[in-house]
């Protein structure tokens, strides 16, 4: 049965002091008594002292990024293995921005995805279309494409390790509202396009988090939506009361 996950990706922002300050208040203000997964991917710096921090709650840490390669001549890049050796156990990969800023493409994705799963990590594997592909029509094409260059060469075991984020980049930043029919909308498709190639079983054991903008206002309808599996919270997760908001509206 698939789980209600709430994650929040903190991008580049916090330093070390102002990671503590917002770990002590989210400890504070998070429930303890819900079912959901509540995840933190702090910046790569602060990624051993969040999982010292955090080691006797609930919640727990992810990175925002890793390489692909097991290790080398990559100035400035981590790699799986130096995650899993400070405690982190989850990446997230294919984030809308690090394919439009860095120019990630889909087979880089799906390396660093099989370089993660050898390390038996887990994977919060990003995707979404553009406001130009919704514009057009093409968001179906586009997501399913995504899903399938940057996950379907998988088996079938690998995808207990995996957890789909559908971020629509076209409601995120632009003055564009994602509304809660249509996060559904598309979560249904995703699933029924994973059931196609995997069956009804992986398709319905997969968490879809929804990454399209969420806030205290939003979550509670974004979240009742029957194939929405919680959220990919940008930044509304740098704040506790916010992000508490978020993971009490499951």
């Amino acid at each position: 049965m698939r789980q209600n996950i709430v994650a929040g990706n903190w991008k580049m922002n916090k330093n070390a002091e102002e990671t503590e300050d917002l770990l002590n208040a989210l400890i504070d203000k998070l429930p303890n008594d819900k079912a959901v997964e509540i995840i933190v991917a702090p910046t790569f710096i602060n990624l051993a002292s969040a999982v010292e921090h955090l080691q006797f709650t609930n919640i727990s840490v992810a990175a925002q990024n890793m390489h692909q390669s097991e290790n080398g001549a990559f100035t400035g890049e981590i790699s799986a293995d130096m995650l899993k050796s400070i405690g982190v156990n989850t990446v997230i990969l294919g984030h809308s921005e690090r394919r439009a800023i860095f120019h990630e493409t889909d087979a880089i994705i799906a390396a660093k995805v099989d370089k993660a799963l050898q390390h038996q990590m887990r994977v919060i594997f990003c995707f979404g279309e553009e406001l130009k592909d919704r514009q057009n029509n093409q968001h179906f094409n586009i997501v399913e494409n995504q899903l399938r260059d940057g996950l379907f060469h998988l088996d079938k075991e690998a995808w207990e390790n995996i957890v789909l984020a559908y971020e629509p980049v076209w409601a995120i930043g632009t003055g564009e509202t994602a509304s809660p029919e249509q996060a559904q909308e598309m979560h249904e498709f995703i699933r029924e396009t994973i059931r196609k190639t995997y069956g009804s079983d992986v398709a319905e054991d997969v968490s879809i988090l929804y990454g399209g903008s969420v806030k205290p206002d939003n979550a509670q309808e974004i979240f009742s939506k029957p194939d929405v599996d919680g959220g990919l919270i940008g930044g509304a997760a740098l704040k506790a009361e916010d992000f508490a908001a978020i993971v009490n509206a499951i």
